[in-house]
């Protein structure tokens, strides 16, 4: 299921309209990780894995509509920092990648 959700996010960054070439590479590449990442954390804490898993997709829904709403990005980008609190020891790449896709999106929503 979180798997799922990260491909159709994957197929949505690839499909949207507006994504400079270089920043949907860089993405796509991000979403790999992360689906190993989350594939990692959903072992030991399912619920933890969903939300980030779940605020990935909402950012980037947001950041890649085509009426763009930079208030909704940056809320949905919170969510989606938030998400990873308390993995900094645990889980580091799992933190950075997620930081990386906040900073890409919350950027596109500027």
């Amino acid at each position: 299921m979180i798997q799922d959700n990260i491909e159709k996010i994957e197929t949505k960054v690839q499909s949207a309209k507006g994504i400079p070439e270089e920043t949907r590479t860089e993405l796509i590449g991000l979403l790999s990780t992360l689906k190993s990442e989350i594939s990692d954390l959903s072992r030991t804490h399912v619920e933890d894995a969903v939300s980030i898993a779940g605020f990935t997709g909402a950012s980037t829904h947001e950041a890649t509509r085509e009426s763009v709403k930079p208030e909704l990005v940056k809320v949905a980008v919170q969510g989606l920092s938030s998400s990873v609190e308390g993995f900094e020891t645990s889980h580091p790449v799992l933190v950075q990648i997620v930081n990386r896709i906040a900073t890409i999106l919350s950027n596109m929503g500027i």
